[in-house]
């Protein structure tokens, strides 16, 4: 069934859904998705959640994820990555786009797009990646204040609060932060920047809620496995960027072969072919959903 006939329909929200995910035995593996065919091919490999990564979709508009992309834009990505898999969606946020109110439109906005989480986490514009230097944060008690907004705004969305201030103010730091933003209403927390088993391990078991880890690469965090994060104390481990990463390299190599040798063929054997392709995107089925809709009718007329 395609998307056109309502196979997103679902007896449970998507945040429900996410939230039911969390409670299963064992840690939610979230790759990253930035369009909807990589979250079919995700989809395909037998995942059950994504994840939405502002850094992934900031780069495939061709910008840096400095916090310049806009609600507008997110949504859209957000409404065709549910629509193409209809899986739970975590969703990068940033800083929520705004102060209370405008968090609260996020959410709103979010929900209406298929969103079933929301990240958002306490820097200042312009935000960076949690593993570069120099962040800057707003206060505890505004973070907090966003967090109290979006759990006000939601119907079904699960919040999730990231903290930055590991750099700042420690590990002491970061876990008070946490601590006060699930008081607020926070679902899941999130330590970014974390470079060690034991910042791992210590953050996980001082929380009050589910824990989320970030294995991105060429980043502080050392290549730890799903089942190692599980062993840490995690509920959820994303991996935000990864599948934006091997994209681009591949492209990179194709175009440079084109340079090259004036063609395409020495890499036709890294290609998916056509017929992968209409399988991924059930193109048959939407061909056949025409095909049994439409009909040519000739209008009789009087003679």
């Amino acid at each position: 069934m395609t998307w056109l006939e309502g196979n997103l329909q679902n007896t449970l929200s998507p945040g429900l859904r996410l939230a039911t995910l969390l409670k299963q035995p064992g840690i939610l593996r979230t790759p990253g998705a930035h369009n909807g065919i990589a979250g079919l091919a995700a989809k395909k490999a037998g995942f059950e959640a994504l994840y939405v990564s502002g850094a992934a979709l900031s780069a495939s508009m061709g910008l840096p994820d400095l916090g310049v992309m806009t609600l507008e834009e997110v949504c859209f990505f957000v409404r065709t990555i549910y629509r193409a898999t209809g899986l739970p969606l975590i969703v990068d946020a940033d800083t929520g786009y705004g102060e209370a109110l405008n968090v609260m439109r996020t959410v709103r906005e979010l929900e209406t797009s298929g969103a079933a989480g929301m990240q958002i986490e306490d820097q200042k514009l312009p935000k960076k990646c949690g593993h570069l230097n120099d962040k800057q944060l707003v206060s505890t008690e505004d973070m907090a204040l966003k967090v109290a907004a979006a759990t006000k705004a939601r119907t079904h969305l699960q919040i999730i609060a990231r903290t930055d201030a590991l750099a700042s103010e420690g590990m002491e730091g970061a876990i008070s932060r946490a601590n006060t933003y699930i008081e607020a209403g926070a679902d899941v927390v999130f330590a970014d920047g974390l470079a060690s088993e034991d910042d791992f391990k210590t953050f996980a078991s001082s929380v009050k809620a589910p824990a989320l880890a970030n294995m991105t690469e060429f980043g502080k965090t050392p290549h730890y496995t799903g089942a190692q994060f599980e062993e840490m104390g995690y509920k959820i481990v994303i991996w935000p960027v990864s599948q934006l990463r091997v994209a681009v390299r591949a492209m990179e190599n194709l175009y440079a072969t084109i340079n090259q040798t004036d063609g395409t063929e020495a890499c036709q054997g890294q290609m998916q072919s056509r017929a992968e392709l209409y399988e991924l995107l059930g193109y048959f089925d939407y061909e056949a959903l025409d095909s049994s809709i439409v009909k040519t009718i000739v209008p009789k007329i009087e003679t």
